[in-house]
């Protein structure tokens, strides 16, 4: 990899090693899980109404849990709790100066990928301080349409938001509406969104509306064609080709099977 694109916190870890180590560990906790997740369709690592912390079972933590489908494959249910410390391990430390020019996105940046690190990249050249809201589990089920999503868990995807060295401060469980209020209160400049379409609100709003009316919302191209359902696609149609595979073979082992006991029978009637 060319580019840096992780954050390397000194004060909060002492060494670059120390970091890159916490990075790591964070992505494989995620991608372990990943797999199983979208190919059983399990909606453990959710937990429907309720906030994430309140639907978790702390007696699950570093567990696994056996899913019940006729493969048997397990599901690793990534149960960790969220501190202030393990926030701080990714979180950059800066804050903004004195006439720093502001932007602000907002998104589920659900399974990390370089298709987000690229658009990340391209938001932070339209100002000095990147603020990136990472939406709750419940609102981006609401705009993805249901299903499983997303893949991560909100503290998951925090956690893959604030490794990017181009975020500045991020935003957990961010609305998804863009309100005056936000606005004023983060004092933004650019509000910017990605070229993927966006979904009215519960109200039937655009969720942009104000940022629009002041004219600081602005479109990026970032160039990238990656999405987190073109890793979905990937993962799902290598799956059906694994299946594929397998029954092929099953089919030829029962054959050769077949032929194996019709040739012992009939040496067996020789006899």
């Amino acid at each position: 990899m060319s580019k840096n694109y992780w954050n390397i916190n000194y004060r909060h870890r002492g060494t670059v090693e120390a970091n890159c180590v916490c990075v790591c560990l964070c992505l494989f906790m995620c991608s372990k899980t990943l797999c199983c997740r979208l190919l059983v369709a399990t909606r453990q690592h959710r937990g429907g109404k309720e906030s994430p912390i309140e639907a978790m079972d702390t007696r699950a933590l570093g567990s696994f849990v056996q899913d019940g489908g006729s493969r048997g494959m397990q599901t690793g249910v990534s149960h960790f709790l969220p501190t202030t410390h393990k926030i701080m391990q990714f979180a950059s430390g800066r804050i903004p100066k004195d006439g720093d020019k502001i932007v602000y996105t907002v998104g589920s940046f659900d399974i990390f990928h370089c298709g987000h690190v690229d658009f990340l990249e391209a938001a932070k050249e339209l100002g000095d301080f990147l603020i990136v809201g990472v939406n709750t589990d419940q609102v981006v089920n609401y705009y993805k349409g249901g299903g499983n999503f997303p893949i991560m868990t909100l503290h998951e995807r925090v956690l893959g938001v604030l490794a990017c060295r181009y975020v500045d401060e991020v935003v957990i469980g961010a609305p998804y509406e863009v309100t005056q209020e936000l606005i004023d209160h983060f004092k933004i400049n650019v509000v910017a969104h990605g070229k993927t379409p966006i979904v009215l609100n519960e109200d039937g709003d655009d969720p942009f509306q104000v940022p629009k009316q002041l004219g600081i919302f602005q479109v990026i191209d970032s160039g990238s064609k990656m999405t987190s359902m073109t890793i979905i696609d990937r993962i799902i149609a290598q799956r059906l080709m694994y299946e594929e595979r397998n029954r092929k073979k099953s089919e030829q082992q029962k054959l050769q099977d077949s032929l194996q006991a019709a040739t012992e029978q009939q040496c067996n009637s020789t006899n």
